[in-house]
Formats: structure tokens, C-alpha cells, sequence
């Protein structure tokens, strides 16, 4: 009995893990429109918070982001589809300004490639 939980119990854990880390898909924060421009906030400390934001193509877009710690990996955040790049000094916020024109999924990351989100881009 007890090797049939055992392995009911490991059975459970290996199907969250597939769906958690290759099946489930995060719907993302939209950006809020001020002054005729999305903005979001991002929170950098072990990854990006929020790592998925939805804006609309076309209009500008500022995301201010404030890093929470002094990893050297989240010293900068590289948004390669834009050639765009910013510093991110500790406990300061950066605002990166960008203008997505065409709809689709660009990425964005730390330096090291260790921390990733990802930009979504709708018409």
C-alpha cells in the first residue's frame, strides 16, 4: 500500500511539473495608458514582475523598471528585436521607452540571459 502511494504521489508530481514549467501559459499584464503612452511597472528581483506585458503596436510604450537587489545578473535588461538596452542601478527605477510597430512576441532579458520576459505586441 504504501509503494502505491509513493508512486501515485510521484505520478502527481512529475504531471504538475510538465504542466507548470511547459503547458502553462501566463496571460500577461496589459499596459495602462497615461499621457497617450502604455506604462507598466516592472519589479526586478529573481526574475521580472510582471515577466509577460501586453501593449497595443504603434503607440509608445514606457516600462519603468526598479530592481530590488544587487545581483550582478540584473545590471541590465536587453530588448534585442528593438536594439534597445537600459542599466539598471539598484533600487532606482529606469523608464525604457520603445515604439513597437508590428503585432508578435519580442523578448527581453538580463545580460546573462538568465532573466527573461517577454513582450506581446497586439493590433
Amino acid at each position: 500500500m504504501t509503494t502505491l502511494l509513493v508512486n501515485l504521489f510521484g505520478l502527481g508530481l512529475m504531471a504538475w511539473i510538465v504542466w507548470y514549467f511547459w503547458l502553462y501559459e501566463k496571460k500577461g499584464t496589459a499596459a495602462s495608458e497615461v499621457g497617450g503612452a502604455q506604462e507598466v511597472r516592472i519589479r526586478v528581483k529573481g526574475g521580472y514582475d510582471p515577466d509577460v506585458i501586453v501593449v497595443k503596436a504603434g503607440k509608445p510604450v514606457r516600462l519603468h523598471f526598479t530592481r530590488e537587489e544587487e545581483a550582478s545578473c540584473s545590471e541590465m535588461v536587453l530588448f534585442d528585436d528593438f536594439n534597445r538596452s537600459a542599466q539598471l542601478p539598484p533600487f532606482q527605477e529606469v523608464t525604457l521607452e520603445l515604439t513597437p510597430q508590428q503585432p508578435g512576441e519580442y523578448g527581453f532579458q538580463c545580460q546573462m540571459g538568465m532573466l527573461r520576459g517577454k513582450l506581446i505586441v497586439e493590433a
